[in-house]
């Protein structure tokens, strides 16, 4: 977790609000308590009977430390996990492929966006990406630059661009702020949308258009959709 800068994210919350978006409607995604990231990742590796994971993102291994396989990679630049570097450094060095594997580092567009760019090109076939972060609920918890402590970040934006693709096919779990599923395969469900550029979003789009962007499932649908 990033060093908190009180002064800094006073101003990152004027300059948003002056110059990027000014939004006050927000979404109850009722996220159920008793569910987290880790579950659902481990009952996607149980399901696929997977043997490799990747974890891009480790923050004192919350996650990482769940995951029941022995073959796990752990990338962070500061805490957590077993290799220490950014995920740009990891995949440079990187020389094999996973079944699985789990995005939450950077809540950036631009960084994930390229952790998807790379995360794809370094899975097993029939394998799967997920992605955390993927629900905000209000524009303050979206904003980049972050200026609050409960934050998600624009990772949403990344998942709106893929599913616009036709060689994907991405669904979002509704626990946990949201965990997106990536999988190669033929995108059941393709966006049809014109966007230049898919950064420029505003949370105003995600708020009215989440349901069609994000593909939300709940728990149980997802299990059953990745038996699919």
């Amino acid at each position: 977790m990033e060093i908190v800068n009180k002064r800094q994210w006073k101003i990152n919350k004027i300059l948003y609000y002056l110059f990027k978006e000014r939004f006050k409607k927000k979404i109850n995604f009722d996220f159920p308590n008793n569910l987290n990231r880790w579950d659902l990742i481990n009952q996607v590796i149980n399901q696929k009977k997977f043997n490799s994971y990747l974890e891009i993102g480790c923050d004192d291994d919350y996650a990482f430390s769940q995951i029941k396989l022995k073959d796990k990679i752990g990338v962070d630049p500061s805490s957590g996990g077993n290799f220490r570097g950014t995920s740009d450094e990891f995949f440079q060095k990187n020389n094999r492929k996973f079944d699985c594997i789990f995005i939450d580092g950077l809540h950036e567009y631009d960084q994930v966006n390229k952790d998807i760019i790379n995360s794809l090109e370094n899975l097993n076939e029939n394998g799967i990406i997920l992605l955390h972060d993927c629900l905000p609920k209000s524009l303050n918890q979206q904003a980049v630059p972050r200026y609050q402590w409960v934050w998600n970040g624009d990772v949403w934006k990344c998942i709106v661009k893929f599913r616009c693709r036709e060689d994907l096919d991405i669904v979002t779990c509704k626990i946990d702020h949201g965990i997106s599923i990536i999988r190669k395969i033929k995108n059941k469900d393709k966006l049809n949308l014109i966007i230049n550029d898919f950064k420029k979003l505003k949370f105003e789009n995600f708020y009215y258009n989440h349901k069609e962007y994000m593909r939300i499932m709940e728990y149980n649908e997802v299990l059953e959709y990745i038996k699919s």
